[in-house]
């Protein structure tokens, strides 16, 4: 009896009292194990944070807000046409903000920096070269088996594959050179790939230990001595061996696009998922936000006092969304 608001506003002040909990329980999380994470990644290189454009979008969002503001104040004194117009700018900001953080997600998908995907430590990252390495040698097998210049039953045994590959490639049946000129280096790169996850698998170093299978290796481990073992594999002896491949002109393009750096982040796969937690949230606030604009603005001509109510609820909610931001952004691009 002491509210003398619409049931809509009350309504709508309730729920973003239950989103507001909602958001804290992400930030203060975030909070406590981002303090309780000695190592956290910070470096741009590791993150590929945009400070610059979270900033940007920051502005964006305040510009909107007050948007929404000019819309509602025109609302209430009938001027419907300026009500619809700052309610476009607001709507336009709002896919501007979208645009800028679409662009900011690429990054992160196009240096894998995903939850799960990111090595914490070298031997992680010494496993993600492996796995990656393997997916580019099956990419390029798979151009023979998709054109059919090769029949094998298993296209996914990898060691028949390139044991047909080479007979195809002395064969003098077949007309298509291309595919068959190419087919030495993509044998070679198998090769490579093999020795390194051959050493990956007995954790034997390569530089020191040239081959970690068959007769070769069996006696070297015969001529240990009692408590002795084959130098260990090394995270630094991976890498070189990776940035050699990526140098060869026959196939290092393939390698160079499909192997990521390796690089151990700590906390890497915990910042990743907080990351597009809390901001793939907060995006699908923003959309939310959108559609409760484009009821008004369908109206066109038609809009009128009756949408009054439907403009203020819908800047509360705007404004909310605002300010989850404005804490967003400083927790996430800049401490």
């Amino acid at each position: 009896m002491g509210l003398p608001i619409p049931n809509s506003k009350l309504g709508l002040w309730l729920f973003l009292g239950t989103e507001i909990m909602f958001f804290t329980a992400f930030i203060g999380a975030y909070i406590v194990l981002r303090i309780g994470s000695p190592g956290w990644p910070t470096d741009p290189a590791d993150t590929h944070i945009l400070v610059f454009w979270g900033g940007f979008n920051t502005f964006v969002l305040i510009v909107s807000s007050y948007f929404v503001v000019v819309a509602h104040e025109a609302m209430a004194k009938k001027d419907f046409k300026r009500a619809r117009q700052y309610l476009t700018y607001t709507m336009a900001l709002a896919f501007v903000f979208l645009g800028v953080k679409s662009y900011e997600y690429y990054g992160k998908f196009s240096h894998d920096i995903l939850p799960s995907h990111i090595a914490e430590t070298p031997t992680q990252a010494i496993y993600k070269v492996d796995r990656e390495l393997e997916q580019v040698v099956r990419k390029r097998f798979a151009v023979y088996t998709d054109a059919e210049a090769i029949d094998v039953a298993q296209p996914d045994d990898l060691a028949t594959v390139s044991a047909q590959l080479d007979v195809f490639a002395k064969s003098s049946e077949g007309t298509d050179s291309g595919l068959k000129a190419s087919v030495p280096h993509d044998v070679a790169l198998y090769g490579k790939w093999q020795n390194i996850h051959q050493h990956i698998v007995a954790n034997v170093s390569l530089e020191k230990v040239p081959v970690a299978t068959g007769p070769r290796y069996l006696a070297a481990r015969e001529a240990l001595q009692e408590g002795e073992s084959l130098p260990a594999l090394e995270f630094a002896e991976v890498t070189a061996e990776l940035e050699r491949m990526k140098s060869d002109p026959n196939y290092g393009e393939a390698v160079q696009s499909g192997v990521f750096k390796p690089h151990p982040v700590l906390y890497g796969n915990l910042f990743a998922s907080i990351y597009f937690l809390m901001t793939g949230f907060h995006a699908i606030h923003v959309i939310v936000g959108m559609l409760l604009f484009a009821r008004p603005l369908l109206q066109g001509n038609n809009l009128d006092e009756k949408w009054t109510d439907w403009v203020e609820n819908s800047g509360l909610y705007w404004h909310f969304v605002d300010l989850v931001w404005i804490f967003l952004f400083p927790l996430l691009y800049i401490a």
